[in-house]
């Protein structure tokens, strides 16, 4: 897939560029949702990946087996929820802060638990050990960026957002669905928006994805 100049349009200079220019998510009016957040982080410049967790499969655990960003609760001590959002990203998978660019918002995301997730975005140097607590994170998880948004072609999602329960991002050995899946397809449809829809590189991509369902 190639953009009119010839250029890949996923490499990751060209994702920051779009993400730049993404207009937030408002938050709710409610003060009822638990105020929360996670990094959409993406790392390596020439093949984009996303950066995902598997949660562990413990027992009472709410997220368990689940595919989710790093992120977790804002607390009191946390001056912004961008700084909450950095302390949480090195407390789950140990990537510090000196070690990302951010990027910006894409705004918030309400859970069926009443959580309102602001998310973050920026990009990892890939320095840094990957470290998790294995009682609460399994494994880490590289969604590559261009296997990803194959999948929310082929599945027809770009221009419509399914229900809850149709929306699944099956990829990487793992099913992303939820409120995580909800997140990457406003991300993905951002990057449709900007600059694929009106090519014709990409609509004849849609047409050979589709046709291998």
């Amino acid at each position: 897939m190639e953009t009119h100049a010839g250029k890949g349009p996923l490499d990751l200079a060209t994702v920051v560029r779009v993400l730049r220019s993404v207009d937030p998510v408002g938050g709710p009016v409610e003060d009822a949702f638990d105020p929360t957040v996670v990094f959409l982080l993406l790392f390596d410049p020439r093949n984009p990946h996303i950066l995902a967790v598997l949660k562990s499969d413990t027992k009472g655990y709410p997220w368990a087996n689940q595919v989710a960003l790093p992120g977790g609760h804002v607390d009191t001590e946390d001056a912004t929820t961008l700084d909450a959002a950095f302390r949480e990203l090195e407390e789950e998978v140990n990537i510090h802060r000196e070690n990302v660019r951010f990027i910006g918002s894409l705004g918030h995301f309400q859970t069926i638990a009443n959580k309102d997730i602001e998310v973050f975005t920026g990009v990892w140097n890939g320095r840094g050990e990957l470290k998790f607590d294995a009682a609460e994170i399994a494994r880490v998880v590289p969604i590559p960026l261009s296997a990803i948004l194959q999948v929310h072609l082929a599945r027809g999602y770009h221009g419509r957002l399914p229900g809850v329960h149709d929306l699944v991002y099956p990829v990487e050995g793992v099913r992303i669905w939820g409120v995580t899946g909800k997140i990457l397809h406003f991300f993905l449809e951002q990057i449709c928006s900007a600059f694929l829809s009106g090519s014709s590189a990409f609509q004849q991509e849609k047409k050979i994805i589709r046709r291998g369902v």
